[in-house]
Protein backbone atom coordinates (compact mmCIF):
# COMPACT_ATOMS: atom_id res chain seq x y z
CA UNK A 1 0.00 0.00 0.00
CA UNK A 2 1.35 3.30 -1.26
CA UNK A 3 2.41 5.69 1.67
CA UNK A 4 -0.24 8.51 2.82
CA UNK A 5 0.91 12.20 1.96
CA UNK A 6 1.03 14.60 4.44
CA UNK A 7 -0.54 18.30 4.55
CA UNK A 8 2.48 19.64 3.20
CA UNK A 9 3.22 16.86 0.40
CA UNK A 10 -0.06 17.99 -0.81
CA UNK A 11 -0.35 20.61 -3.23
CA UNK A 12 -2.45 23.59 -2.05
CA UNK A 13 -5.39 22.82 -3.93
CA UNK A 14 -5.92 19.55 -2.34
CA UNK A 15 -5.21 21.03 1.45
CA UNK A 16 -8.00 21.01 3.34
CA UNK A 17 -8.78 24.54 4.50
CA UNK A 18 -8.19 25.76 1.06
CA UNK A 19 -10.41 23.27 -0.11
CA UNK A 20 -13.37 24.76 2.17
CA UNK A 21 -12.59 27.70 1.23
CA UNK A 22 -12.53 26.69 -2.79
CA UNK A 23 -15.41 24.11 -2.58
CA UNK A 24 -17.29 24.06 0.11
CA UNK A 25 -17.12 22.00 3.69
CA UNK A 26 -19.47 19.47 1.84
CA UNK A 27 -17.03 18.27 -0.22
CA UNK A 28 -14.09 17.21 1.93
CA UNK A 29 -13.66 13.56 3.01
CA UNK A 30 -14.84 12.80 6.94
CA UNK A 31 -10.68 12.84 7.78
CA UNK A 32 -9.97 16.37 6.53
CA UNK A 33 -12.60 17.70 8.11
CA UNK A 34 -11.15 16.27 11.50
CA UNK A 35 -7.84 17.63 10.32
CA UNK A 36 -9.22 20.97 10.04
CA UNK A 37 -11.27 20.49 13.75
CA UNK A 38 -7.68 19.56 14.73
CA UNK A 39 -5.66 22.56 13.54
CA UNK A 40 -2.50 21.09 13.52
CA UNK A 41 -0.30 17.89 13.97
CA UNK A 42 1.70 17.02 17.16
CA UNK A 43 5.54 16.17 17.14
CA UNK A 44 6.08 13.45 14.67
CA UNK A 45 2.09 13.44 13.52
CA UNK A 46 1.19 15.23 10.77
CA UNK A 47 -2.25 16.64 11.07
CA UNK A 48 -3.71 13.69 8.88
CA UNK A 49 -2.51 10.75 10.39
CA UNK A 50 -3.73 11.95 13.86
CA UNK A 51 -7.22 12.53 11.96
CA UNK A 52 -6.95 8.91 10.38
CA UNK A 53 -6.56 7.52 14.17
CA UNK A 54 -9.63 10.06 15.43
CA UNK A 55 -11.50 8.89 12.41
CA UNK A 56 -10.91 5.26 13.39
CA UNK A 57 -12.04 5.51 17.31
CA UNK A 58 -15.25 7.57 15.85
CA UNK A 59 -16.34 4.86 13.75
CA UNK A 60 -15.01 1.64 16.30
CA UNK A 61 -17.77 3.20 18.82
CA UNK A 62 -21.50 3.63 19.05
CA UNK A 63 -21.12 6.80 21.05
CA UNK A 64 -18.96 9.75 21.90
CA UNK A 65 -15.45 8.91 23.01
CA UNK A 66 -14.09 10.07 26.47
CA UNK A 67 -11.53 12.42 26.70
CA UNK A 68 -9.52 9.83 27.76
CA UNK A 69 -10.00 7.56 25.11
CA UNK A 70 -9.20 10.19 22.60
CA UNK A 71 -5.78 10.65 24.81
CA UNK A 72 -5.25 6.79 23.78
CA UNK A 73 -3.93 7.89 20.70
CA UNK A 74 -0.49 9.11 20.18
CA UNK A 75 -0.18 12.41 19.26
CA UNK A 76 -3.72 13.31 21.08
CA UNK A 77 -3.63 15.43 23.79
CA UNK A 78 -5.45 17.62 26.50
CA UNK A 79 -6.19 20.54 23.65
CA UNK A 80 -6.73 18.36 20.71
CA UNK A 81 -8.98 16.02 22.73
CA UNK A 82 -11.07 19.08 24.61
CA UNK A 83 -11.82 20.63 20.97
CA UNK A 84 -12.66 17.49 19.39
CA UNK A 85 -15.21 16.67 22.25
CA UNK A 86 -16.38 20.28 22.30
CA UNK A 87 -16.96 20.04 18.53
CA UNK A 88 -18.96 16.46 19.02
CA UNK A 89 -21.07 18.58 21.48
CA UNK A 90 -21.87 21.54 19.55
CA UNK A 91 -23.03 19.11 16.76
CA UNK A 92 -25.55 17.99 18.81
CA UNK A 93 -27.02 20.60 20.28
CA UNK A 94 -27.16 22.44 17.06
CA UNK A 95 -28.14 19.40 14.76
CA UNK A 96 -32.32 18.59 14.49
CA UNK A 97 -32.22 15.40 12.92
CA UNK A 98 -36.28 15.48 13.15
CA UNK A 99 -35.63 17.52 10.42
CA UNK A 100 -34.94 15.02 8.15
CA UNK A 101 -38.03 13.28 6.59
CA UNK A 102 -37.28 9.99 4.82
CA UNK A 103 -39.43 8.79 2.49
CA UNK A 104 -37.87 6.73 -0.56
CA UNK A 105 -33.70 5.52 -0.41
CA UNK A 106 -32.60 8.52 -1.86
CA UNK A 107 -33.62 10.31 1.80
CA UNK A 108 -31.67 8.30 3.34
CA UNK A 109 -28.38 8.00 1.35
CA UNK A 110 -26.95 12.04 2.35
CA UNK A 111 -27.09 10.40 5.90
CA UNK A 112 -24.17 7.89 4.98
CA UNK A 113 -22.77 9.20 2.12
CA UNK A 114 -19.81 10.20 4.05
CA UNK A 115 -18.57 6.84 4.22
CA UNK A 116 -18.21 5.84 0.74
CA UNK A 117 -14.56 6.32 1.22
CA UNK A 118 -14.09 3.00 3.56
CA UNK A 119 -11.95 -0.09 2.97
CA UNK A 120 -14.45 -2.16 5.06
CA UNK A 121 -18.28 -2.88 5.21
CA UNK A 122 -20.20 -0.93 7.90
CA UNK A 123 -23.49 -1.85 8.83
CA UNK A 124 -26.44 1.07 9.83
CA UNK A 125 -29.55 1.20 11.22
CA UNK A 126 -31.72 4.93 10.56
CA UNK A 127 -34.29 5.22 13.64
CA UNK A 128 -37.43 6.71 12.27
CA UNK A 129 -40.51 7.76 14.33
CA UNK A 130 -44.39 7.69 13.37
CA UNK A 131 -43.77 10.25 10.65
CA UNK A 132 -40.73 9.08 9.48
CA UNK A 133 -38.71 11.58 10.78
CA UNK A 134 -34.77 10.72 11.48
CA UNK A 135 -34.28 10.01 15.10
CA UNK A 136 -30.84 8.84 14.94
CA UNK A 137 -28.57 6.88 12.88
CA UNK A 138 -25.94 4.11 14.23
CA UNK A 139 -23.46 1.91 12.62
CA UNK A 140 -24.26 -1.63 14.02
CA UNK A 141 -21.09 -3.46 12.91
CA UNK A 142 -18.28 -2.70 11.05
CA UNK A 143 -16.79 -5.53 9.19
CA UNK A 144 -17.68 -7.92 6.25
CA UNK A 145 -21.94 -8.14 6.64
CA UNK A 146 -22.94 -11.77 8.14
CA UNK A 147 -25.66 -13.02 10.28
CA UNK A 148 -22.97 -13.63 13.19
CA UNK A 149 -22.06 -10.06 13.54
CA UNK A 150 -25.69 -8.23 12.07
CA UNK A 151 -27.62 -9.81 14.96
CA UNK A 152 -31.47 -8.77 15.29
CA UNK A 153 -30.82 -7.74 19.35
CA UNK A 154 -27.33 -5.27 18.10
CA UNK A 155 -30.25 -3.91 15.72
CA UNK A 156 -33.07 -3.31 17.41
CA UNK A 157 -31.88 -2.21 20.96
CA UNK A 158 -31.63 1.23 20.24
CA UNK A 159 -34.28 2.00 18.15
CA UNK A 160 -35.75 0.74 20.77
CA UNK A 161 -34.75 2.67 23.44
CA UNK A 162 -35.68 5.64 20.63
CA UNK A 163 -38.71 4.39 20.65
CA UNK A 164 -38.52 3.86 16.86
CA UNK A 165 -41.49 2.96 14.23
CA UNK A 166 -39.72 1.97 11.71
CA UNK A 167 -36.12 1.46 10.79
CA UNK A 168 -33.93 1.99 7.48
CA UNK A 169 -31.34 -0.59 7.40
CA UNK A 170 -28.00 0.22 5.08
CA UNK A 171 -24.48 -0.85 4.58
CA UNK A 172 -21.99 -0.21 2.06
CA UNK A 173 -20.01 -2.74 -0.26
CA UNK A 174 -16.24 -1.06 -0.82
CA UNK A 175 -16.33 -3.37 -3.83
CA UNK A 176 -18.37 -1.19 -5.85
CA UNK A 177 -20.88 -3.74 -6.58
CA UNK A 178 -24.40 -2.92 -4.79
CA UNK A 179 -26.27 -5.85 -6.11
CA UNK A 180 -27.20 -7.94 -2.95
CA UNK A 181 -25.65 -11.40 -2.01
CA UNK A 182 -27.06 -14.46 -0.53
CA UNK A 183 -25.92 -13.27 2.59
CA UNK A 184 -27.21 -9.93 2.30
CA UNK A 185 -30.25 -11.68 1.21
CA UNK A 186 -30.82 -13.98 4.43
CA UNK A 187 -29.86 -11.21 6.75
CA UNK A 188 -32.19 -8.88 5.59
CA UNK A 189 -35.33 -11.78 5.89
CA UNK A 190 -34.07 -12.39 9.62
CA UNK A 191 -34.04 -8.86 10.13
CA UNK A 192 -37.48 -8.70 8.80
CA UNK A 193 -39.05 -11.57 10.68
CA UNK A 194 -37.74 -9.90 13.99
CA UNK A 195 -38.65 -6.50 13.23
CA UNK A 196 -42.17 -7.96 12.70
CA UNK A 197 -41.91 -9.42 16.14
CA UNK A 198 -40.76 -6.32 17.92
CA UNK A 199 -43.59 -3.93 16.15
CA UNK A 200 -40.52 -2.07 14.26
CA UNK A 201 -41.47 -2.15 10.41
CA UNK A 202 -38.20 -2.42 8.36
CA UNK A 203 -38.77 -0.04 5.27
CA UNK A 204 -35.70 -0.66 3.69
CA UNK A 205 -32.37 -2.10 3.42
CA UNK A 206 -30.12 -0.37 1.06
CA UNK A 207 -26.88 -1.10 -0.37
CA UNK A 208 -24.89 1.60 -1.52
CA UNK A 209 -20.98 2.71 -2.72
CA UNK A 210 -19.36 5.56 -4.31
CA UNK A 211 -21.20 5.71 -7.41
CA UNK A 212 -24.77 3.90 -7.03
CA UNK A 213 -27.03 2.55 -4.55
CA UNK A 214 -29.41 -0.84 -4.50
CA UNK A 215 -32.99 -0.74 -2.95
CA UNK A 216 -34.46 -3.75 -1.33
CA UNK A 217 -37.80 -1.57 -1.67
CA UNK A 218 -37.88 -0.19 -5.21
CA UNK A 219 -37.19 -3.86 -5.84
CA UNK A 220 -40.19 -5.08 -4.28
CA UNK A 221 -38.02 -7.27 -2.64
CA UNK A 222 -38.25 -6.81 1.54
CA UNK A 223 -41.06 -9.53 1.42
CA UNK A 224 -38.88 -12.06 -0.91
CA UNK A 225 -35.06 -11.30 0.00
Amino acid sequence: MPRRKTVKELNERERPRKKIRLDGAETLSDIELLAVVLGSGSRGRDVLSLARDVLRLLDSQRRRPTIGELETIPGIKEAKSSIIVAALEFFRRRMHPGEIQIETAVDVLPLLRHFIDRRQEYFFCVSLNGAREVLATRIVTVGTVDTVLVHPREVFADPITDRASAVVLAHNHPSGNVRPSEQDRVITRRLLEAGELLGLQVLDHIIFCREHYFSFAEHNLLRTA
